[in-house]
Order: C-alpha cells, then sequence, then structure tokens
C-alpha cells in the first residue's frame, strides 16, 4: 500500500508547479479541481513527512539505547508514535469517494405519520442548517412545499462549503444521512399523551460543479408552468411562477414554486436535476463495477431505515454503525459530528477491509 506513497508525492510536486500557471487559474472549474486535488495531496504528504519523521527518531534512540538507559525508556513511546503515524497514513491511502469535494443537495420529505411527519422533516431541516452553520457552510433554500401544520410535506436546501480539502468537504460529511429517519415522540396534535412513531426520508444528492459536467440535451425536457400554491392547496402567486421539468428518458421530475420569477425556478429546478442525474450515473456505475471506493455505510437502498430519534429517552440511534447516545436534544440543535464521525470511521475500515481482500 506504501508502494503508492512515492507516486504521490510527485504527482503532489507536479500538482503545485500547475497551480502557478496562470491559465489554470483563468478557467474557474480547473482551478477547483487542481487545488480540490492539492488539497488532498497535502494531507498525504504532511502524513508521510511525519511518519517518516518519527521512524527516523525512533531508529536513533534504538541506536543510543545500546549506550545509554534513558535512551532506552524513550524507545516504547517513540514506537507508539510511529505506530499512530503510519495508520493515520494508511487511512489517508484508502482510495477517497470522488465526490467528497462537492457542495449537496439535500431533499427531506414527509413519510408515514402525516402532519407528524411533516413536522419532524421542518426539525430536520432545521437540525441541518444548525450544522451546516457550525461547520462554517452556508445553505441556500431551493423550495418547500409547507404542510397545513407548519411543517413540511417536502423541502429542499443546498448546503455549500468553503474549504477545497476533499476531507472537510460537504458531501464527505452528508452523503451518511440519505434514507429514512424514525422518530418516536408524543405529537403535537395527540390529546391523551400516546407515542407515536413516524418516518421521514432524507435524499442526498452531490452538486454539479459545471452544468457541463451533465449533458442534458434540452429535447429530452418537458417543462411547464403554473401557479404557485400554498398549504392546503391555495394560490399564492397571480402569475405563472411554478415550474416544473420532466427530464423524458429517466422520468425524473423535479417542481419548484419557492421564487417569483419563472426563470429563478427554473434555474433552481435545472441544478436539482443535475444533481439527481449526476447521483443516477454514479450510481449506475458503482453497481456495474462494484466498485471498491463505493461506500459500505452509504447504501444505495434509500428505503434504508438508518437512525431512530427517540424523543422520551433522549436517546438517537445510528442503526448502521451502531452508535447510540442520550443527548437527542443536543443533535437536533445541530450537534451531529459525533453521528457522522461514526459513519466516516465505519466507512473507512470497510475500505481497509475492502482492500486488505483485494490485496
Amino acid at each position: 500500500m506504501f508502494d503508492s506513497v512515492a507516486a504521490l508525492i510527485q504527482e503532489h510536486q507536479a500538482v503545485q508547479v500547475e497551480l502557478s500557471d496562470p491559465a489554470v487559474h483563468a478557467d474557474a472549474a480547473r482551478a477547483k479541481r487542481v487545488n480540490r486535488r492539492y488539497a488532498e495531496l497535502s494531507r498525504i504528504v504532511a502524513a508521510h513527512d511525519a511518519w517518516v519523521a518519527a521512524s527516523d527518531d525512533l531508529a536513533a534512540a534504538q541506536e543510543l539505547a545500546k549506550e545509554d538507559a534513558v535512551f532506552a525508556e524513550e524507545v516504547p513511546g517513540m514506537q507508539a508514535r510511529v505506530a499512530e503515524a503510519q495508520e493515520k497514513l494508511r487511512r489517508l491511502l484508502i482510495p477517497r469517494d470522488p465526490d467528497d469535494a462537492r457542495d449537496v443537495i439535500m431533499e427531506i420529505k414527509q413519510g408515514e405519520g402525516g402532519a407528524e411527519s411533516a413536522l419532524f422533516a421542518a426539525d430536520l431541516l432545521r437540525m441541518y442548517i444548525q450544522y451546516a452553520t457550525a461547520q462554517g457552510w452556508k445553505t441556500e433554500l431551493l423550495e418547500r412545499n409547507e404542510s397545513d401544520l407548519g411543517g413540511y410535506k417536502d423541502v429542499q436546501i443546498a448546503i455549500k462549503g468553503s474549504s477545497s480539502d476533499p476531507a472537510q468537504g460537504v458531501w464527505a460529511h452528508l452523503k451518511y444521512e440519505g434514507g429514512v429517519h424514525r422518530v418516536q415522540r408524543v405529537p403535537a396534535t395527540e390529546s391523551q399523551g400516546r407515542i407515536h412513531t413516524s418516518t421521514t426520508g432524507v435524499l442526498v444528492f452531490p452538486e454539479v460543479d459545471e452544468p457541463e459536467e451533465v449533458q442534458i440535451d434540452q429535447n429530452d425536457l418537458k417543462i411547464d408552468v403554473f401557479r404557485s400554491s400554498g398549504p392546503g392547496g391555495q394560490s399564492v402567486n397571480t402569475t405563472d411562477s411554478a415550474v416544473r421539468i420532466t427530464h423524458v428518458p429517466t422520468g425524473i421530475v423535479v417542481s419548484m414554486q419557492n421564487e417569483k420569477s419563472q426563470l429563478q425556478n427554473r434555474e433552481a429546478g435545472m441544478r436539482v436535476l443535475r444533481a439527481r442525474l449526476l447521483a443516477r450515473q454514479q450510481e449506475e456505475r458503482d453497481a456495474l463495477a462494484a466498485d471498491a471506493r463505493k461506500s459500505q455505510i452509504r447504501g444505495m437502498d434509500r428505503s434504508e431505515r438508518i437512525r431512530t430519534y427517540n424523543f422520551p429517552e433522549n436517546r438517537i440511534a445510528d442503526h448502521r454503525t451502531g452508535y447510540k447516545a442520550y443527548n437527542l436534544d443536543q443533535v437536533m440543535d445541530g450537534a451531529l459530528g459525533p453521528l457522522i464521525e461514526s459513519a466516516i470511521a465505519a466507512d473507512e475500515e470497510a475500505r481497509l477491509a475492502a482492500l486488505g481482500t483485494d490485496a
């Protein structure tokens, strides 16, 4: 596995030279790709340098320990540091999801439970916005379909990061959130205090950096315009500003009515359509190739129940990783870090195991 480090160090040097070329920065899309790769390689180079330095220190201490007992006492600690540095480097060498640095489009949908499910969709939206804010990310509400009681039958947001480092990317963290989220609590509409179980669905798509990444033939699109409607179906606009885009070859349908301008709704709809088409292409490639980079935690089955939010016990449990904690109130305020880290760690272990099997 470490045989590849020399090649990556050489690539890092080549990318560094490439970044000094003004022509790279004249092309925004190319500059973004090169910066992402440089950030990823820089982490590997730094980890390699740390491993080499720790190994050199250990070798020197072992040599001096032959004549000085003081150095002999330091050897075990140095051996532990070498092992730690080696493990960090080994993990960084795991083939990374190529989309990790991308921003995301997230859709939260009402599931089983009617009004309570829609209310929980609003709670999840707030949770993700709070988490994104804590990470320094920006959020943009793309579309919302409100329920009569103030929740959401369907809501879509874009979440944008600021780092070019794939390890800090929005997709690298939020790709594990896709699936069915189960909530157990006493609904606001329950008069007898009974606990109900409801579900809300979350879909997460990596956002397309440049429109050219996903080729869409305009002849494949069926575009309808209509008047926006609010809770209960009442019209909230006097003009046909809402847009429904159907991609005929795949059957994907995107509706947008959040903006008052038909043009703005169309642009937002095309963003979501491109993200869904990109995700579809990648899922098809994963299914055909059974790529080792495919996440073992982020399964493609969007009907998978991934997490339970138990309000009476203040308990949060992730069914994929076994993570469990009794701080649900904090999680709902955006403290998602430990949950997401547990998914990242489990995914890394699965990738390492896959590499060991292939070796």
